[in-house]
């Protein structure tokens, strides 16, 4: 478990990337199933590869600023109420798998945000 931890910035920002890549190649499949405009589900591509280009941008780092890290777990925090919100708000309108996959990506995201909160210090090298 400690070499996830110590690797925790990789997980971040290949999860991130990968599902950046899925999301926009396969958006067309992606967008009528969850009941979402494909524009949405093309956005919601960006977010991700943009948020894995800023976390693979301390993956590769040496020595990271204790604040870039920080930023980092803020902004998974941030995303994971996001998704919650976003979670409910598709169960209203009838899009379960939509609910379903942003459920489980708050979870994920927010678990990181924790984790690299709370090894911080460590991940600054």
């Amino acid at each position: 478990m400690e070499s996830i931890y110590r690797n925790i910035l990789w997980v971040d920002c290949l999860g991130a990337i990968l599902t950046g890549i899925l999301l926009a190649a396969l958006s067309g499949y992606i967008a009528p199933i969850y009941s979402l405009p494909q524009s949405w589900v093309i956005a919601h591509a960006c977010v991700h590869l943009a948020y894995g280009a800023f976390s693979l941008s301390l993956a590769v780092r040496r020595t990271r600023p204790i604040g870039l890290i920080s930023t980092l777990a803020i902004a998974n925090a941030s995303w994971a109420v996001l998704c919650i919100i976003f979670a409910a708000r598709m169960v209203e309108g009838d899009s379960v798998l939509a609910a379903a996959h942003f459920l489980i990506e708050g979870i994920y995201v927010g678990s990181l945000g924790f984790i690299e909160w709370n090894r911080r210090r460590e991940l600054s090298g």
